[in-house]
């Protein structure tokens, strides 16, 4: 059993830094790919990165989380995300998701690209 817990998130104001992290657990293949989504209430989720396990791969999202969000992989079950210069409209529940897939090779901000999901943390951003 694929189990994925994300910690990290909390209150922040503008301008600070956050430093997500997810564990995977019960994960055979070495080979995946991991990725990060956001939520706010009433939308779909966004895809804000993803990474290969072998580091050799990386997406980010759309303009807005370019240059201040960097995702990491530790190793082949875990996977980062570093949060910079926070804003308000980066409040959302943070979601880590891993795809058995070569990231390469999938449409990596669909998210049902990912077969397992983690519990989601939440990250508030005030002014």
């Amino acid at each position: 059993q694929v189990r994925l817990v994300e910690s990290g998130g909390g209150s922040v104001q503008a301008g600070g830094s956050l430093r997500l992290s997810c564990e995977a657990s019960g994960i055979t293949d070495s080979r995946n790919c991991m990725a990060w989504f956001r939520q706010v209430p009433g939308k779909g989720r966004e895809g804000v990165a993803a990474m290969s396990s072998t580091s050799t791969w990386k997406y980010y999202g759309d303009s807005s989380v370019k240059g201040r969000f960097t995702i990491s992989r530790d190793s082949a079950t875990s996977v980062s995300l570093q949060i910079n210069s926070l804003k308000p409209e980066d409040t959302a529940m943070y979601y880590c998701a891993v795809s058995f897939e070569l990231c390469a090779t999938i449409s990596h901000s669909d998210e049902n690209m990912y077969s397992y999901w983690g519990q989601g943390t939440q990250v508030t951003v005030s002014t």
